[in-house]
């Protein structure tokens, strides 16, 4: 929504203003892969879930100046409770020795006081509430961010502030219940200083002057996201509308100094986002904006509002990167991981995706040379941690989970899935999936279970050994050609410990073959005229490990 669409008031927008502008200003305040050199200086430590609370609704009221990177803050919270409860927690990071954190001066409800303790990443609140009850509490607070929402400088020298929350570091910023599980609507009133443009997730439903040169810019999401996705990003910006799609509106936006590349290179975006319509199921929010920031990560899929690298605008991928971060508005935003553990269920459905898109616009080549380069990716990972897709292991910092098990490994299993189905099924099955679970969460046994329905299939043993057993196949393959017999003797050895069950296809003299593997060894004969060129796997179709040796 372009500006000068939401100049003048709503009385929703007058009852914020009157309800929260005025008690806060008595207040005294990623491809992500490529940042894995970075995880040892963050903090994403696990969260333990809050079985008592269900948070349906947050109202974030911000205020940022260019003084200081002191923020003030003021959340309503609206709580569902799921049990009988004296007190309960709330994620928010206490402002540490370092001076950087968030200090509560008050938590109220329906306008009276509420006792509250902050340990060091957890606000205690003492509310009396019934099973079933819902509550809305504000919580009024101030503090320098210590991770969360990033305050510096682009690389124009322009000071700036993005969310960047991914996995669980909202709580930095945001007072919050900061796993994935939970999801909720959400609502960021920001006020800055007025030179600068405000982009968040949902659609723009007010921007107004303010006195001392400030400006108020309200932003409504009516989509339930985990906090993961939940962000705010401030800037001086070019703003372009680059189209709608049905009735979504497109926008770019990017540093101004970037304007000239990012207009043109952003804008296939508009490509993007109809494919992913038509192949999965409708788009989830408003609006979709590609925004040009300083996450630390290659790109960052917050729901309807996307940030990309700074460097992105002129980025030889940014196709590829964009069509990754678009295919996580589906898989990740919309239907989301129930834990971390299945985390790829976003990454390795975007990985997916991006190949399907790719191989849609550039043909079948362009996939096999891109599943070709996954694989050596995964065999690659499998040397230096020997882990299942789904790591329960990771439980104190899921940085390390943005790994080639969770991007390339599983956007092999999707694959090969693929291949194991056919078309239909398959895609009845990703749709069915995504409808099913379009603002809640799912496991991997969820997709399993549907997958089995649109298939009429068993997968229970695909899936275990794919996504729940460490490694990969290691396939030793020997051959022999017999001119007396005319045949062609085919040994093949699973050099792994855990056997593996799969198709696999071997192209002989020009024919191809598929042979079912399940024992440790596996001898085939193939009836030839001459000596043939063998070629295993010629369709890029298993994850596996081969050394092909002749015999004599």
């Amino acid at each position: 929504m372009e500006v000068s669409e939401v100049g003048s008031w709503n009385a929703e927008v007058g009852i914020i203003l009157n309800s929260m502008i005025k008690p806060i200003s008595k207040i005294h305040r990623s491809v992500k892969s490529a940042v894995l050199i970075l995880f040892c200086c963050l903090s994403a430590k696990a969260q333990v879930p809050f079985t008592a609370i269900d948070v349906q609704h947050y109202n974030f009221v911000i205020q940022l100046n260019d003084a200081n990177d002191t923020i003030k803050g003021q959340a309503t919270i609206k709580i569902k409770f799921l049990k009988d409860v004296s007190t309960f927690g709330l994620n928010l990071v206490k402002t540490r020795s370092d001076g950087k954190g968030m200090l509560v001066s008050a938590v109220t409800e329906e306008g009276k006081d509420i006792s509250f303790a902050q340990d060091s990443d957890v606000v205690n609140i003492n509310g009396i509430a019934k099973n079933n009850s819902l509550h809305s509490y504000i919580i009024t607070y101030q503090g320098v961010p210590a991770n969360g929402l990033i305050i510096s400088k682009n690389k124009f020298g322009h000071r700036t502030f993005f969310g960047d929350n991914w996995p669980n570091r909202a709580h930095n910023w945001l007072p919050c219940a900061d796993y994935p599980a939970d999801k909720a609507t959400v609502n960021f009133i920001v006020t800055a200083p007025d030179h600068y443009q405000v982009v968040a997730n949902g659609l723009k439903k007010a921007e107004t002057l303010l006195p001392n040169h400030l400006k108020l810019t309200y932003w409504k999401e009516t989509a339930k996201l985990p906090t993961k996705v939940m962000v705010i990003g401030v800037a001086d910006f070019a703003i372009d509308h680059t189209g709608n799609i049905g009735n979504i509106p497109v926008y770019t936006y990017v540093f101004p100094e970037s304007k000239g590349a990012g207009f043109k290179s952003y804008a296939v975006a508009k490509e993007i986002l109809p494919f992913y319509i038509k192949k999965i199921g409708p788009y989830a929010y408003e609006k979709l904006a590609n925004v040009q920031s300083k996450t630390i990560f290659g790109g960052m899929e917050n729901a309807g509002a996307i940030f990309y690298f700074e460097n992105s605008v002129s980025s030889k991928g940014i196709e590829e990167l964009m069509a990754h971060e678009i295919a996580h508005q589906w898989f990740g935003d919309a239907a989301s991981e129930k834990s971390f553990a299945h985390l790829w269920l976003s990454e390795g459905f975007a990985t997916f995706m991006t190949n399907v898109y790719l191989e849609n616009k550039y043909g079948a080549d362009t996939l096999k040379k891109r599943l070709a380069s996954d694989r050596k990716k995964v065999l690659k990972f499998e040397k230096s941690r020997f882990t299942p897709v789904v790591d329960t292991t990771v439980k104190t910092d899921y940085m390390p989970l943005l790994n080639a098990n969770s991007y390339e490994k599983g956007g092999w299993v999707l694959h090969m899935l693929r291949r194991k189905l056919g078309e239909e099924a398959f895609w009845h099955g990703i749709r069915t999936y995504y409808a099913q679970y379009d603002g809640g969460n799912a496991n991997t046994d969820d997709l399993r279970h549907i997958m089995e329905q649109a298939s009429e299939q068993n997968l229970e043993q695909f899936f275990k050994q794919w996504l729940f057993t460490a490694g990969n196949p290691q396939l030793g393959i020997t051959w022999k050609y017999d001119a007396a017999k005319g045949i062609v003797d085919v040994h093949i050895e699973q050099k792994q410990n855990a056997l593996f069950n799969f198709p696999l296809e071997i192209s002989v003299g020009g024919k191809l073959h598929s042979i079912s593997i399940k024992d440790k060894n596996t001898v085939v004969q193939f009836p030839v005229k001459t000596k043939p060129v063998i070629i295993v796997d010629p369709n890029v179709n298993l994850l596996a490990g081969f050394e092909i040796v002749e015999g004599s």
